[in-house]
């Protein structure tokens, strides 16, 4: 169960106090690079992410992808037991990452003050909805609620029609990014202070405190500027990026491909390539407004060159152009391609499903160290796969107590 000692954040425990996504993927991320995590959930049902997608089984594979490389222990917080042994692992741990609706871990009896007492130099990292500060930092929020706040939802999709979502839930993941990296953060500014001979921040001091809709708002580019200096609103395009073409989706006669021919000295070659050399030496054309404003007219004469040839064949001349392209991938697709393989981005792991072991493809582990994915280690434990390792071995405790924490 054990990461290699090699990995870079080998030896930082972090207690996972947190349901869904962000949390999760925060902690993730950590675990994907040697810290050791111990998720806590509730018993008997455990994160509400298992029925997420559940397709056989009693354990989902979003769950067993967000939560790859963690340990799970069972624990009930509103419990006097449960509550005590959370305490007696913080103690042990050098982070704690959560993302209830601020103020729940203190009406638990976990403030900033008591993980402080508990543990000086513990590294806490929050998530929210909208931050633990602010008029509206007490309301509940999913990612889709972040996602439209922060400015993304208003640019997704076709513009004569309602904003749409992204397939995933990227508002989400985008915290548990931030998380992460708050986390790694504080992890150094410890270290420094500890090597200074100084106390480093405790909880009381300082914690991470990521909003899901800043996460979001901090992705969105020069939104806000644009508006500000010159009252020019961003608007949906649907496929196209505002103010940026040719860049596009594109039929061929076997699927789609995206093609990103925008940059000044690109775009003679990418005409030259598709036959419009009237197009590559119009004089119109030549910067990126120029473009914008025959944005039409470009995509037009691309969808008909690609409309004629497959994917293979279109990005076959493309390639040789040296211009930026690539077809839409399904997950289908991704299994077996070249690229994703040759840098182990895809790996089959052993997965109990619906009684059955299966060998299933998952994501490897991004950034790469070196020239391929680390592997994963395992995808997501069964509910209280470490119960017997957290309470026993970590933490130390009876055969008795541990009968009460487990009592259904």
């Amino acid at each position: 169960m054990s990461a290699p000692s090699s990995l870079p954040l080998a030896g930082v425990r972090v207690l996972e106090l947190g349901n869904f996504i962000a949390a999760p993927t925060a902690a993730r991320l950590l675990a994907d690079f040697g810290a050791e995590v111990i998720k806590v959930e509730r018993p008997r049902t455990g994160d509400e992410l298992r029925n997420w997608r559940l397709f056989a089984g009693d354990t989902s594979m979003l769950y067993r992808t967000i939560n790859r490389n963690k340990r799970s222990v069972e624990l009930d917080l509103r419990t006097e037991s449960g509550l005590r042994a959370a305490k007696a692992l913080l103690a042990k741990c050098d982070v704690l990452i959560e993302n209830f609706r601020p103020g729940t871990l203190d009406r638990w009896g976990l403030d900033a003050a008591t993980l402080a007492a508990l543990n000086p130099e513990l590294v806490v990292a929050r998530i929210s909805a909208f931050g633990q500060t602010g008029p509206m930092s007490a309301r509940p929020g999913f990612a889709a609620v972040a996602e439209a706040y922060g400015g993304l939802r208003e640019l997704v999709g076709e513009a004569d029609r309602p904003p749409a979502r992204v397939g995933v839930s990227i508002g989400d993941s985008i915290a548990g990014l931030y998380a992460a990296f708050g986390v790694v953060m504080s992890l150094h500014q410890r270290g420094v202070a500890r090597a200074a001979g100084q106390q480093p921040p405790s909880p009381v001091d300082q914690h991470v405190d990521v909003a899901l809709h800043e996460a979001i708002f901090s992705m969105m580019e020069s939104l806000v500027p644009d508006v500000s200096a010159h009252g020019v609103p961003r608007v949906r395009t649907g496929g196209r990026m505002e103010g940026i073409a040719p860049s596009n989706a594109y039929p061929c006669s076997d699927g789609d491909v995206v093609i990103s021919g925008n940059a000044d000295n690109l775009f003679p070659k990418f005409m030259r390539a598709i036959g419009r050399e009237d197009l590559a030496a119009d004089p119109d054309l030549v910067n990126n407004k120029g473009r914008w404003e025959r944005r039409d007219e470009l995509d037009d004469a691309i969808g008909e060159w690609t409309g004629g040839r497959t994917r293979a064949e279109a990005l076959a001349v493309l390639d040789e152009a040296d211009v930026p392209a690539g077809p839409i991938m399904t997950g289908a697709d991704i299994i077996t391609d070249e690229q994703f393989l040759a840098r182990d981005m895809v790996q089959h792991l052993p997965v109990d499903v619906a009684g059955e072991t299966r060998h299933v493809a998952f994501p490897g582990i991004v950034p790469v160290l070196g020239e391929k994915s680390l592997p994963v280690h395992h995808v997501g434990p069964d509910l209280g796969a470490d119960n017997e390792y957290v309470f026993r071995d970590l933490l130390g405790l009876g055969e008795d107590e541990i009968a009460t924490l487990l009592t259904r």
